[in-house]
């Protein structure tokens, strides 16, 4: 199906997209806000930035939590394999980018002894689910 907006129209939309305080990112912190959880956002902690910008962090349980996109970021569900047909090129050199980013950073994380947690836009279907994966999470103790 040919694209129904003109180039300058369809650049205009995606520049509009965000990249923090997403509809998603919004619904997991109200989670786990309402749940009594505090943190900070975006990759911040009193010693600095964290590599990739967690979405969340729980500086005092060394505890980051990361808020995708299944299309972005290159997810294994049904929307994340979609495939634009339009520019198809660039969109699967842009999206493996993100994929090999995201992966740089977690094993980064890891390596400076933080636990890292991937939420998938997918995921956030089941709220019951997710609350109870967000809670093993969070209340297990580091190794």
């Amino acid at each position: 199906m040919a694209d129904k907006l003109t180039p300058e129209r369809r650049s205009w939309n995606m520049s509009r997209i965000r990249g923090k305080n997403t509809k998603p990112e919004l619904l997991v912190r109200r989670l786990l806000h309402a749940k009594g959880y505090r943190y900070r956002l975006h990759g911040t902690t009193r010693g600095g930035r964290l590599p990739g910008n967690p979405d969340l962090v729980f500086a005092g349980r060394h505890k980051v939590i990361f808020v995708n996109g299944c299309f972005w970021h290159f997810h294994d569900c049904r929307v994340g394999q979609h495939a634009p047909k339009a520019n198809a090129e660039f969109w699967e050199t842009k999206r493996t980018r993100t994929r090999n980013r995201d992966a740089e950073q977690r094993r980064l994380l890891e390596h400076s002894g933080w636990d890292v947690l991937t939420v998938w836009e997918c995921e956030l279907k089941d709220v019951s689910v997710l609350e109870q994966r967000l809670d093993e999470f969070l209340d297990t103790t580091q190794n």
